[in-house]
């Protein structure tokens, strides 16, 4: 496989088409070589348009090319700005985050991918990245004393809890996908005021849930 052919092709006929025309995105996509964050088994899918597995007991993916791409430009992180990132994977996601952001923390449920992470991260030189073990898939620091600029939750969950919403910033962007399968909803979320907050739809799709993340009750009344 000539490997800058295909992620040439990778850019051009899956990420551009899904309206990822952001310049410094795509440079970004070119600079941080998704192969080196793909499980050795799947290195020959690491431009397809799919989910590629992760190692563990649990079923996690990476997302589609185009899903990451396309979340990472509606980020639109400032070199300024503190990035939280829940759901860390193989570390992909985090690497792109870590070049546009200030500083990143990415929380992963599973210790297996999160020493994956941690060391595909080192690897790479990153150094404005905490990677740390645990649940965020109900908001992370519950004591609400850390805020930040963008929060980027790579997984889909059926609501968005509030603790979330807590922990943004004022200017600051959730972005989330969001609803029950087979049609979610990704949605880019801005605290606009301290009470106030704006969404906006940006596409559907269909993605793997958060491991333990709050489902839709079952019940109604």
């Amino acid at each position: 496989m000539n490997i800058e052919q295909a992620r040439f092709n990778m850019i051009e006929q899956q990420i551009r088409p899904w309206n990822v025309l952001d310049l410094d995105v795509l440079e970004l996509l070119t600079v941080v070589r998704r192969e080196d964050f793909v499980p050795a088994a799947y290195k020959s899918l690491a431009f397809s348009d799919t989910e590629i597995p992760l190692p563990g007991a649990n079923g996690e993916s990476m997302l589609a090319p185009k899903v990451e791409a396309r979340l990472l430009q509606e980020a639109a992180v400032k070199k300024h700005e503190q990035v939280l990132e829940i759901g860390t994977g193989s570390g992909y996601m985090a690497a792109l985050l870590c070049y546009k952001a200030r500083h990143v923390t990415t929380v992963e449920i599973d210790p297996e991918l999160k020493a994956l992470a941690a060391g595909n991260l080192a690897a790479y030189g990153i150094t404005n990245v905490d990677v740390v073990q645990g649940n965020g898939a109900q908001g992370w620091d519950q004591s609400e004393t850390k805020r930040f600029d963008v929060i980027v939750i790579s997984g889909s969950l059926a609501v968005l809890p509030d603790a979330f919403l807590k922990q943004l910033n004022v200017g600051g962007r959730i972005i989330a996908i969001v609803g029950d399968a087979p049609v979610m909803l990704a949605q880019i979320i801005t605290r606009t005021a301290d009470t106030s907050y704006s969404t906006v739809n940006l596409f559907e799709t269909d993605v793997k849930p958060l491991r333990e993340a709050a489902v839709h009750s079952q019940f109604k009344f």
